[in-house]
């Protein structure tokens, strides 16, 4: 395959940046400053690596604004690191494998399955199915019934779709990810028998979603459980039954949302934050790693620890507790000085007696 090819001066267009140097210079493709070849544009996130770039053997590289004395040709922008996600996806095209359905794999009745869709060997699909043109459905995928699928969504190795989940445009799902199991719902008995509640909804992914590896969103007990548009899941996360994330969420990788809890819009979640069930998380609320949110949060609002509170306080906390020993330290040595001073003050008054 013919690799695409962009003049400089197309590229400057494509992210509005302003471009010094050949305009006619032609790129191919996208890489790392230390290993980026003629022919390919590299990019410096930071001033403070300005010096990488005597080194890099690429033909452009996309700076800073604010970065001068650059040897090469470069675009300097506000943000190098999303220019060069704009820059790389033009040049990027997924692998996709040849339309049609193999011979080894397997297809319900009364499903809609368009010519231009792909599914490989050792996939089973159920029946009344509905798939959307150029689907890509890879092997060891197991689609329920009366399942969904809109336009140009990948379903990777060993995704699994339960039944009745409706998936959006342009969606990816990568390997080993379960749509639409059981939610947790057990009611429990004077015994202590946990008496298990039926979960009749379903999963509603809606476009532009990507969903990482082994990770697990269940279906609604009752209604859906929803995942807006143009929001982010990292590998290894847990969405529980009849939660809402909102549009444009960014949820890293082992976090979990417990039942019926509400994510606004652009809600990022670090690294193996959790947030309660029936929470409600206001707009562009960030949770540091491991925050723990078990009660409301304000929109905009940036939050740590656990229970999670304002950045800015849990920092002087986390500062408070780590000068623990040493305060502990203090105060015994202060009590031995009082213990001291006391009991020289009972001496002497027995002698003066």
């Amino acid at each position: 395959m013919e690799r695409k090819t962009k003049s400089l001066a197309e590229l400057a267009a494509l992210v509005d940046g302003r471009l010094s140097g050949d305009p006619e210079v032609k790129i191919s493709a996208v890489n790392d400053v230390a290993k980026a070849i003629a022919g390919e544009i590299a990019f410096i996130a930071r001033t403070k690596f300005a010096g990488r770039i005597d080194a890099t053997k690429a033909s452009a590289v996309i700076v800073p604004q604010d970065m001068e004395d650059i040897s090469l040709p470069c675009i300097r922008v506000k943000n190098p690191y999303l220019a060069a996600a704009v820059i790389h996806n033009l040049f990027y095209e997924r692998p996709a494998p040849p339309a049609g359905v193999s011979a080894r794999a397997q297809v319900g009745r009364d499903c809609r399955i368009p010519s231009s869709v792909a599914i490989a060997a050792f996939a089973a699909v159920g029946n009344r199915v509905r798939l959307g043109e150029r689907v890509i459905i890879e092997s060891g995928v197991f689609v329920g019934d009366d399942v969904e699928i809109g336009e140009a969504t990948v379903l990777e190795a060993n995704v699994v779709v339960r039944h009745g989940c409706k998936i959006g445009d342009r969606v990816i799902v990568y390997s080993g990810t379960v749509i639409g199991s059981d939610g947790f719902g057990y009611a429990t008995d004077a015994q202590g028998v946990h008496v298990k509640r039926p979960q009749v909804g379903n999963v509603v992914i809606e476009d532009d979603v990507e969903i990482g590896a082994n990770s697990c969103i269940d279906r609604a007990t009752f209604g859906s459980t929803v995942v807006r548009k143009g929001t982010k899941i990292d590998n290894l996360v847990q969405i529980g039954h009849n939660v809402e994330i909102g549009e444009g969420c960014l949820l890293v990788s082992q976090s979990g949302v417990a039942g019926s809890a509400r994510l606004g819009k652009g809600v990022v979640i670090a690294g193996q934050g959790a947030v309660g069930d029936h929470v409600e998380v206001g707009d562009r609320v960030m949770a540091a790693g491991r925050s723990g949110i078990n009660s409301n949060v304000k929109a905009g609002s940036v939050v740590a620890g656990f229970p999670a509170i304002p950045y800015k306080e849990w920092l002087q906390a986390a500062t408070a507790f780590s000068r623990i020993p040493r305060l502990l330290k203090e105060v015994r040595q202060l009590r031995r000085q009082v213990s001291e001073l006391a009991g020289g003050e009972i001496n002497k008054e027995t002698h003066d007696e």
